[in-house]
């Protein structure tokens, strides 16, 4: 039985273990929400148990699809158990649809669909806010190597097919999402997490956001759009 022993990393969110395994860690999600980089920070109770359950559900749903990631086991309700992967500083961004910094930045309209979707990089960096960087960038810094973004990005791209057609199945827009890679045994392997906290999720029919940004933007509701998402998918957290 893997135990948990000493604390790793504590992030605005989840809280890294160090375990009784060598090459295993422990996921702690907390109910912490943060937005602005840690500027606003809140209790919101159940968050934890929620993504923690949604995040396993869609790895799961990821390794059926030949994606490999770093979850090993469910531990309890707010706990998994995952590899301890090399992490790869850089995070890769899908965008199907307008939202958020694309809006800011281009000035387009929020909602519009891009055909394709779009692929990007960013420094994981929150006394940078986390800039938007290239391939040439990486690899010139050593960030990643050529075949390990290759790799980052054809793994993403896949992603973004399976959550589409799932989430299309559950009446919702995946509007963008994060994700981010480290290496195993030499290996580009998925890791962090894949919640409600790192992409965007609308109704389909009445564009209603079931996401983070219900936080970010004062809507309200932030739990309660969460256990939404996860019943239509069929996620058992209870």
């Amino acid at each position: 039985m893997v135990q948990k022993t000493t604390e790793l990393y504590r992030g605005k969110a989840k809280t890294v273990y160090n375990t009784t395994a060598e090459n295993l860690l422990i996921l702690h999600f907390r109910n912490d929400t943060s937005a602005f980089d840690g500027e606003r920070i809140e209790q919101l109770d159940r968050k934890g148990m929620i993504n923690n359950k949604f995040n396993y559900f869609i790895m799961q749903k990821l390794e059926a699809a030949g994606i490999p990631t770093q979850v090993e086991k469910l531990l309890s309700d707010d706990e998994v158990v995952v590899k301890k992967l090399d992490m790869i500083p850089v995070e890769c961004v899908v965008r199907n649809y307008a939202a958020g910094s694309l809006v800011r930045r281009l000035g387009v309209t929020e909602g519009e669909e891009l055909k394709p979707a779009t692929f990007e990089l960013f420094l994981k960096n929150d006394a940078l806010h986390d800039p938007m960087v290239n391939e040439s960038l990486a690899v010139s810094f050593g960030w990643a190597t050529e075949q390990q973004l290759a790799a980052m990005k054809q793994l993403t791209m896949k992603a973004n097919q399976v959550l589409l057609e799932l989430f299309d199945a559950a009446g919702m827009l995946l509007v963008d999402f994060k994700l981010e890679f480290g290496l195993y045994n030499g290996e580009v392997v998925l890791g962090d997490e894949f919640s409600p906290d790192g992409c965007r999720l609308w109704d389909k029919e009445t564009r209603k956001k079931l996401d983070k940004d219900r936080f970010r933007q004062g809507l309200g509701g932030v739990v309660e759009a969460y256990e939404e998402v996860a019943q239509r998918l069929g996620v058992r957290i209870d």
